[in-house]
């Protein structure tokens, strides 16, 4: 994640959508140096906030003068986007775009429609200018326009039109291909299930994670999906099963943008995290914010480089060994032995993964070791 906007020249985590677009001047931004850090600690791809709630446009839309267009920045020629989707596609990264549907500036916020058609116009520049989109992030910010009007977003259209221009995009937490893990705190479940009832995905207006049935750590809640489940508001009856898993978010610091005087969270911090929610079987998704400058922080790259050696180092050899199937076992519980042809100290880690082009399908395992003297 890449948290970079107008309020990384305020110093602040929310802007009002009132700051001058002069503000805006990153002089030495470099996104190669984005994408360079990133590819050293084995990441896969950079999701950029091209638009966060105060409604500063990181590309020069055509929809809006409040964008990049009307900053110093480069005499008001630059476009952060496009040199972002750049360095992605020269580091071999994937590149994505976070659009807040909430917008502190535009006046037609709360007004329906127009506010609607606004925000299309806005997610086709970033669908069709930038080349391929791996994944479309949405939050589910909706706070007060003027005169504490609420915008009733249409969500439905937001969804068809990246079908319709990016059909290989996953649309992600506000969306129905990837969930949230429901905080923003790095912390995953001990289990988060890809398959689950397609209302977990939805309900309120916000998204908020699995909910409380899936907190149960059973997977009762599957079995019958016609039941009522009362617990849930605004839902009378499950409407069946849907593969959509999750994702957990966190910053490598304690703001999402950048801060002076903040520092990176320690090694061993980023690290458990790392085992507790791709080990948890959910994607990590951590935000990296530029300086004021345009790069990242000397800290954070440093940081992130320890977080992939680190991991390079605990994952990178697979020890041999030989496996062998117990063939009168039941299809449904096979039981697999497998003997190390290595000392069994070397063992730190086991790693379990699952032929997904089926579904997700097994529900428990039990490991078991016996150790052999001499």
């Amino acid at each position: 994640f890449i948290h970079f906007g107008m309020n990384t020249f305020t110093n602040s985590e929310w802007g009002n959508g009132n700051d001058d677009p002069v503000l805006f001047n990153p002089e030495k931004l470099n996104a190669n140096q984005w994408a360079a850090a990133v590819r050293a600690a084995g990441m896969k791809a950079i999701i950029l906030t091209c638009k966060h709630h105060d409604g500063f446009c990181l590309w020069p839309s055509e929809y809006t003068d409040y964008s990049v267009k009307k900053s110093k920045w480069k005499d008001g020629q630059g476009d952060v986007v496009r040199e972002c989707a750049e360095a992605c596609k020269k580091f071999g990264l994937k590149f994505g775009v976070y659009l807040s549907p909430w917008d502190r500036h535009d006046p037609r916020y709360g007004e329906g429609e127009a506010y609607n058609k606004y925000f299309k116009n806005q997610l086709r520049e970033l669908l069709t200018n930038y080349g391929d989109i791996f994944c479309v992030w949405f939050d589910g910010a909706c706070g007060e326009g003027k005169n504490g009007r609420k915008q009733e977003y249409d969500w439905q259209g937001y969804y068809d039109l990246i079908r319709e221009c990016q059909p290989e995009a996953v649309i992600s937490v506000t969306g129905p291909d990837v969930r949230w893990c429901g905080n923003e705190a790095g912390v995953a479940r001990h289990a988060e299930w890809s398959v689950i009832p397609s209302e977990l995905c939805f309900y309120s207006d916000v998204q908020t994670g699995p909910g409380p049935m899936a907190e149960e750590g059973s997977l009762s809640y599957l079995y019958n999906t016609e039941q009522e489940l009362g617990t849930m508001p605004n839902i009378l009856y499950s409407k069946g099963l849907t593969f959509t898993p999750a994702e957990i978010n966190m910053s490598i610091r304690p703001g999402w943008f950048w801060h002076k005087n903040e520092e990176p969270h320690s090694l061993e911090r980023l690290y458990h995290t790392y085992l507790t929610s791709v080990g948890a079987n959910s994607c990590m998704h951590l935000n990296l914010p530029p300086t004021t400058e345009g790069l990242i922080d000397e800290r954070d790259v440093a940081r992130l480089k320890e977080l992939g050696e680190l991991i390079q180092k605990e994952f990178g050899k697979e020890l041999p060994a030989t496996i062998e199937k117990k063939a009168d076992e039941p299809k449904t519980q096979p039981v697999y032995t497998i003997t190390l042809d290595c000392p069994a100290k070397e063992l730190k880690y086991v790693v379990l993964k699952e032929d997904i082009e089926k579904g997700q399908r097994i529900e428990s395992f039990r490991i078991v070791a016996e150790f052999q003297s001499g």
